[in-house]
């Protein structure tokens, strides 16, 4: 029988000790996180999120989580608040404060200032008779029966529920404002998610010089030169008035070429893959990702690019899989 190194087993200690706190949170829930909610939603401002030490690292964090779903917030250190920081805070916002035992100096010392302020305050505190929690319009129990810290010192435990109920708090308000994934990609323009939704195909197209076209007429020869010169891997074959007949890619060829079709004798509405799916220009980055991705999946073959189209069914630009990676979509 082998026994377990001690490393994995402080380690299993730990986790559960900070599991059974996530879960104790239930117990917690009551009317002060419903009016926590309500005051978020009704704050006309920003959320100003305060908290000392380890407090404040969470803080940050919840402070940052709020703002990203749609709650403007920031994190205020309570000791540069003390300095002159507090004018950072207006009539209009709303404090949440953080503080495990309730009566941490710095953030107990700017309550008052607070209070003439008007402004409105929520309490996040292990201590529901403290001087924050009795201060507070709403005070969420962030209580835990002890820290994984071997000393039961080292605030371990208490920060991780505390983290839990700001995301607990954070997408609640979320949830009850409707905060869309669209609106999600916009106070993330950076990230994969929203450039999905923020990037049309009007933004990543290929067009004018740069489109591979050619008629319905032309030459193996001509459709070669164009699908080599463009890069894209496939051609447009339009009629006269740059209507979308068909698209050639190397697949076409390959296709004739096994065929035993002459190709040295046909002209490219004879090769082309005819009725292409096409795409608009307004068609968002997400349902491009999407359409290729189902086309794999489920189509007879795989497509790597795309026409886009415009009401009257002429070629206005092209794209590819290389676009898309090229900004990150996928």
């Amino acid at each position: 029988m082998t026994t377990e190194p001690p490393s994995l087993s402080h380690a299993r200690t730990v986790i559960d000790i900070e599991a059974e706190a996530v879960k104790g949170l239930l117990s917690n829930l009551d009317g002060n996180f419903e009016r926590a909610c309500d005051m978020v939603l009704d704050c006309t401002g920003r959320v100003v999120v305060i908290g000392m030490g380890k407090s404040g690292h969470i803080g940050g964090k919840i402070a940052s989580t709020l703002a990203s779903t749609g709650t403007p917030a920031f994190f205020l250190h309570p000791g540069e608040a003390s300095h002159g920081d507090m004018g950072m805070i207006t009539m209009d916002d709303l404090v949440i404060a953080i503080s495990n035992s309730g009566e941490t100096t710095e953030v107990i010392s700017i309550i008052p200032i607070v209070k003439r302020l008007g402004v409105k305050m929520i309490a996040m505190t292990g201590k529901s008779d403290s001087t924050l929690a009795k201060q507070s319009g709403a005070c969420l129990n962030i209580s835990v029966s002890k820290e994984a810290c071997p000393h039961n010192l080292a605030p371990t435990a208490s920060t991780t529920a505390t983290l839990v109920m700001g995301d607990a708090l954070a997408v609640s308000v979320q949830k009850m404002r409707g905060f869309s994934a669209e609106d999600f990609a916009r106070t993330h323009p950076g990230g994969v998610l929203g450039k999905r939704l923020l990037l049309f195909a009007s933004d990543l197209m290929h067009s004018g010089d740069t489109l591979p076209v050619v008629y319905e007429d032309a030459s193996m020869s001509e459709l070669l030169l164009e699908m080599s010169s463009k890069s894209l891997g496939m051609v447009a074959v339009v009629d006269k008035n740059h209507h979308l007949l068909g698209m050639f890619t190397d697949g076409d060829l390959r296709r004739a070429l096994e065929s035993r079709v002459d190709v040295y004798n046909s002209e490219a509405r004879d090769l082309m893959t005819k009725n292409p799916f096409t795409i608009q220009a307004d068609m968002l980055a997400e349902q491009i990702v999407k359409i290729m991705r189902d086309f794999a999946q489920h189509g007879p073959h795989a497509i790597n690019g795309l026409f886009v189209v415009d009401d009257s069914d002429r070629v206005i630009g092209a794209l590819n899989t290389h676009d898309l990676l090229r900004v990150g979509v996928i």
